[in-house]
């Protein structure tokens, strides 16, 4: 559920008419809902009030700092991949003893960092990384609380790009290959083994890849605690999709269920990380359109957002909904792409769209996830600028870049 809808043939955010945004912030811009936010939070975490929990929000897929400090404000921990999403949730007044650190590549400075911060704990990819961490730990006389990563080879059914939990993939480890991690790892001096984890993938549409996961997972803890590895967390990791146009995905009331009933006496707390169904649905890029140009038979409608303003289609071949500022219902049948000079810069082909005049506005759905956390400068354009709506208001919270700002880092070095 979200909060974008039509009155009096406008599309609203909340209580906010979207045209007034663009008219006094311009675009291309992010609008974000933070009702909708805060509603996904709390049905997110009624979802497992029946075990204990944490929700640990993943950063990378919206690290607006002003939308992570709402999260922390609610009471969220955070999944971070990098040292500079620490950085973030740190300075968004995060408690560092709510983050998890993931990530096939950590380096030994973001390490330390992290140890130094306090965070929760480490998720473990690799037989090396277990032995950098555990250097730099004893570096620092202390000690590191680690999770492992086991990979139980399931196929997540959804794009390849965004699927991780099958052995082909760069994350984690095997069941059988982890086995022998854990017991690595209790041998290293500067090492706290305190969890499993598993992520095998994002925006899954169906419970059968989690319960075939949870299935496996339920085994190898079992058998770890035959072993007296001493467990606190399973972090189950995200991957819950949500609906881009016809998927039906399951709601996170079935998913709560579905994880507690197979976890709920093991007696560990579950570690979620959820993401794309929070903040997916909870945000729309919004763009003006430029031109209208034909080429045969063929349409196009060029807007002032471009692939390096969001790349999701180019990049997966994603389907986002096209709302049009102005409700009306006659349509044609076009493609919506941007100014980048790339033939992959395209938001939609061959869909049927409202009928558009140049100075309309054209609304992108379900934006808000992957979004401009995966926008760029490419072909030297300045990022949007993004809005959080709160009801009757909106905070502009962070500014459109400018033509400086692209070279700001490159001017005057010595």
């Amino acid at each position: 559920m979200h909060y974008f809808e039509y009155r009096d043939g406008q599309l609203h955010c909340e209580g906010i008419p979207l045209r007034k945004i663009a008219d006094e912030i311009g675009t291309p811009v992010y609008i974000y809902s933070e009702r909708t936010l805060q509603r996904h939070v709390r049905v997110f975490d009624e979802a497992f009030q029946s075990v204990p929990h944490l929700i640990c929000y993943a950063v990378k897929a919206n690290s607006n700092i002003n939308i992570l400090r709402r999260f922390a404000d609610w009471g969220t921990g955070f999944d971070i991949v990098s040292g500079g999403e620490l950085f973030r949730v740190l300075r968004a007044g995060a408690a560092a003893d709510k983050v998890i650190f993931a990530g096939v590549g950590k380096t030994a400075q973001e390490i330390r960092y992290a140890l130094d911060a306090g965070i929760l704990f480490f998720n473990v990819e690799s037989p090396p990384e277990l032995e950098l961490i555990n250097r730099i730990a004893g570096d620092n006389n202390g000690h590191a609380r680690v999770s492992i990563r086991a990979n139980p080879d399931v196929d997540p059914h959804t794009h390849p790009y965004i699927s991780t939990g099958m052995q082909k993939h760069k994350f984690g480890v095997s069941l059988s290959d982890a086995k022998e991690l854990y017991r690595s790892a209790r041998q290293l001096p500067n090492i706290d083994v305190v969890g499993v984890q598993c992520h095998i993938g994002s925006q899954i549409t169906q419970l059968a890849p989690f319960e075939q996961a949870l299935a496996s997972l339920r085994e190898f803890i079992l058998e770890l605690k035959r072993d007296g590895v001493p467990l606190k967390y399973l972090d189950f990791g995200g991957g819950l999709g949500i609906s881009y146009t016809t998927e039906e995905p399951p709601s996170p009331a079935a998913y709560g269920a579905a994880v507690a009933a197979t976890t709920k006496d093991l007696g560990l707390t579950i570690v979620l990380e959820p993401v794309r169904v929070i903040v997916g649905n909870a945000g729309i890029l919004l763009a003006r359109v430029l031109l209208k140009k034909n080429q045969g038979t063929k349409k196009f409608v060029v807007i002032d957002a471009g692939m390096n303003d969001l790349i999701r289609p180019a990049l997966y071949g994603s389907h986002h909904q096209l709302w049009p500022a102005r409700a009306q219902s006659e349509k044609e049948t076009v493609d919506v792409v941007g100014p980048v000079c790339e033939s992959a810069d395209f938001i939609a082909k061959e869909r049927d769209v409202a009928v558009l005049e140049p100075g309309e506005l054209l609304a992108v759905m379900s934006a808000g996830a992957y979004g401009f956390s995966l926008a760029s400068n490419y072909n030297s354009r300045p990022r949007a600028a993004e809005v959080l709506v709160s009801g009757e208001t909106y905070q502009l919270i962070r500014k459109r870049e400018t033509y400086e700002d692209l070279i700001r880092l490159e001017e005057n070095i010595h």
